[in-house]
């Protein structure tokens, strides 16, 4: 029995999700294959969307046409803007979600999409044609024997490749805990010739909130005026959940360090590397081991559940040494625990076997998306997933694929960073990682990417018509503040002379100053109310006028090394002043520009003078 499609994706998270969806809108008959439909979306970790440049990613995912956005939108039980003590290159919203109900949010955006079928099964291997390096996917084989086949695959399978959990001594087979693992595709993926490489990731134990003795922990509300991640959502006004902090003690490093020898990380029962900047409670108190106590967060997993995340206590150690843990934290001494932490290892493969579309290089329409990358994080994911998603579309559409540069996005960086300098961790994103965090804030999302998602078919016209009111509002508001005049007379609250008369956007720049005193009179002469949203952006652009351009004519400069391909048959061997490192890391990047080049560990700037010199040579010839 065969079915056929356009686009087929394997895998249902978040990576999968957004590829699936973004085809389908594309006009592309999809189908998406995931071993339990139930459990499309899943949150395996923390029921959280966003954070430090998390937060930036789901902006972007929701400017370029993707969902992430609007689902955390309609089930946050908690929001917070992170960073706020910082400039606005830095702030990030975070959402804490009501787990179930993001599941059944995105299950029911995606069972309205004409175009998309999902099917449960699971797939047993991909159908290729061709040898070596010239092969290319035409389809998938499921485990039933069934074939389908499609233009596109976009592979999305998360930590089910060849997964193996680890609580302890015990050890056991699975995707996710409880879920089986993708034991035959994994296999084949090993036997196609790609680099790949085994990675960990890990998660805390689960309680039960009512044996939680709440009163002896700190609160964290969520902010009164809650930051939506999408650019459709225009306010969040219901009632938000509290979150609260508790902290390790002396008792918790002496139960973790007594039991060290059972821990499956220090045993070396564990192969692969885990996060770095996430790491288990058991790696914080052996590499930090003058640090008197550790900060964990008590986070609700829903509104309908007891079931509350430990966040800061990921840990794979026995079940015995998780309780004692857990008694060693005052307020928790009581706590049952639903479920118990565990580490899961998986396959990964290596991301610089990719180009900047996330098509494996010499497997024509084959695609790749997700933590199969070597990433973590659902938004990283998701973000990888729409990318995928889009260019395998573009593909059966017969179009060039699009790639978001450095300078538009930190989809863009997150994409350059995997295919150019690969993955030897879990990669997390950063703000650091941004080397134009100011031109890449979260307000300004839309501005850069909309455009893109609208010509490529995935921003409809009711997205379109909201940023272009929104972009217009943006601009009309600031024409107003700059021909606002302000008389010291007539404002004495704003801390001006008497025979002071700046203009609005020039007071703007004072320290101290804020658009909101000046709102009443912005609103007054545009003759309606002007949304909070739109005073920031303008605020932002006024104080940050003379650093902003500063990064523009930066980034003009980086665009010209971008502008300089790099042909893809190009010889490095033989050039006189390349090592044969350098020699090694180009050829196995085989990076599209000159910019690209440059940004491979190891490739140093004399070296890509000499690149330039004979890339004009090259050109002359």
């Amino acid at each position: 029995m065969r079915g056929s499609y356009d686009v087929i994706v394997i895998g249902a998270g978040h990576a999968g999700c957004e590829a699936a969806r973004a085809a389908a809108r594309m006009g592309m008959k999809t189908a998406m294959i995931t071993m339990n439909a139930d459990l499309i979306a899943q949150m395996s970790c923390n029921p959280a969307i966003g954070g430090i440049a998390k937060g930036h990613l789901v902006r972007e995912i929701d400017a370029l046409g993707g969902v992430m956005g609007e689902v955390a939108d309609a089930v946050g039980i908690q929001f917070r803007l992170l960073n706020t003590s910082r400039g606005p290159a830095v702030w990030s919203p975070r959402a804490q979600c009501d787990k179930k109900q993001y599941r059944v949010k995105m299950k029911e955006i995606l069972e309205r999409e004409p175009n998309l079928r999902i099917l449960q099964a699971e797939v047993g291997s991909l159908l290729l044609q061709g040898e070596g390096r010239n092969r290319r996917a035409t389809g998938v084989v499921l485990s039933d024997g069934r074939e389908l086949l499609g233009t596109a695959v976009v592979v999305t399978t998360g930590t089910f490749l060849n997964g193996l959990a680890h609580v302890g001594e015990k050890v056991y087979s699975c995707g996710r805990n409880g879920e089986p693992p993708a034991q035959a595709l994994g296999d084949q993926l090993r036997s196609l010739g790609l680099r790949w490489m085994r990675l960990k990731t890990g998660t805390p134990p689960r309680l039960d909130g009512r044996t939680i003795e709440w009163a002896r922990f700190e609160p964290q509300k969520g902010d009164a005026e809650p930051t939506p991640f999408s650019f459709l959502t225009e306010r969040i006004d219901r009632e938000q959940i509290d979150c609260h902090i508790a902290f390790t003690t002396e008792k918790t490093k002496q139960v973790l360090r007594g039991a060290i020898t059972r821990s499956p990380l220090y045993s070396g029962q564990i192969e692969g590397i885990g996060p770095r900047y996430c790491p288990s409670i058991e790696d914080k108190v052996v590499k930090f081991p003058d640090k008197e106590r550790h900060q964990l967060f008590l986070e609700p997993e829903g509104l309908d559940t007891n079931e509350v995340y430990v966040n800061g206590m990921s840990t794979s150690m026995p079940l015995d040494v998780q309780v004692a843990m857990l008694e060693s934290v005052p307020g928790l001494d009581q706590a049952e625990m639903i479920r118990p932490g565990y580490a899961i290892e998986y396959d990964a493969i290596d991301p610089r076997e990719l180009d900047h579309s996330l098509s494996v290089r010499g497997i024509e329409g084959l695609y790749l998306a997700g933590q199969i990358n070597g990433t973590s994080g659902y938004e990283e994911a998701g973000c990888q997933g729409l990318v995928a998603g889009i260019n395998a579309a573009r593909r059966v559409q017969g179009q060039d694929a699009i790639s978001i540069a450095r300078t538009e996005g930190y989809a863009g960086i997150l994409i350059d960073d995997l295919v150019t300098k690969g993955a030897d961790e879990p990669y997390r994103m950063f703000t650091s990682r941004a080397e134009f965090r100011l031109h890449l804030r979260i307000d300004n999302a839309d501005s850069r990417l909309t455009p893109v998602g609208r010509a490529v078919g995935l921003v409809d016209a009711r997205r379109w018509a909201v940023f272009q009111r929104q972009e217009e509002e943006r601009r009309v508001t600031r024409g107003l503040l700059a021909g606002l005049r302000l008389h010291g007379s007539e404002f004495p609250e704003l801390g001006l002379a008497k025979d002071d008369h700046p203009s609005g956007e020039v007071w703007l720049r004072r320290n101290g100053s804020s658009i909101g005193a000046l709102q009443i009179q912005l609103e007054s002469l545009r003759g309606s109310t002007i949304s909070k949203a739109s005073l920031m952006t303008v605020e932002t652009q006024v104080k940050y006028a003379g650093y902003i351009q500063q990064q523009e004519r930066q980034i003009a400069r980086l665009k010209g090394l971008e502008g300089r391909e790099v042909p893809g048959e190009f010889v490095y061997a033989g050039i006189p002043g390349l090592s044969r490192e350098i020699v090694a890391k180009l050829e196995g990047v085989r990076p599209r520009t000159l910019g690209q080049a440059g940004r491979i560990p190891g490739v140093t700037p004399a070296a890509v003078a000499i690149l330039d010199c004979y890339l004009n040579l090259h050109d002359r010839r």
